[in-house]
């Protein structure tokens, strides 16, 4: 079910939402395979009208399933969004649809939710990538105690005889 607030509800006084969105409802896609949302969104919103629109503030928070682009080991993040804040007008271009005097407070959130996904999870801001194995005939593995500038793609380069 998504998550709707009552029209009628906020001309008496403003209406306090907390719970749990499963993320089915979310219909967030992806399309990656590093990152993906297997666990409930869980929010904590106020919602007041003001002026002919909605003003919903609050919190969310969705643990991410991910997968490191360096190391590509697996990693849980989480996702929070403190002190969100959407303004909805009720008429005009911009209005937010309204049925049975509900408003759908999901696209909204959907949209700031997949704005703030990370674009190259990390597993930490450390991680050095995949061991560096050595395959095949010819290619060196990698020595902790030599010179960066005897490994870098210049040197390799510079060996060439062109």
């Amino acid at each position: 079910m998504p998550l709707l607030v009552n029209l009628r509800h906020l001309e008496k006084h403003d209406v306090h939402l907390n719970g749990e969105l499963p993320v089915a409802e979310l219909e967030l896609d992806t399309r990656d395979e590093a990152l993906q949302a297997k666990a409930p969104l869980k929010y904590d919103l106020e919602v007041q009208f003001l002026d002919e629109s909605l003003l919903v503030q609050g919190d969310l928070e969705l643990t991410l399933d991910c997968q490191c682009v360096r190391c590509l080991r697996s990693f849980k993040h989480q996702l929070k969004l403190s002190h969100w804040t959407a303004h909805l007008p009720l008429q005009g271009e911009e209005a937010v649809p309204v049925t049975s005097d509900c408003v759908d407070l999901t696209p909204n959130i959907r949209e700031d939710i997949l704005l703030a996904f990370p674009q190259h999870p990390l597993c930490n801001e450390e991680s050095c990538g995949l061991p560096n194995l050595s395959i095949g005939k010819g290619k060196k593995a990698h020595n902790p105690g030599q010179n960066e500038a005897d490994v870098s793609a210049w040197a390799e380069l510079n060996k060439l005889k062109l």
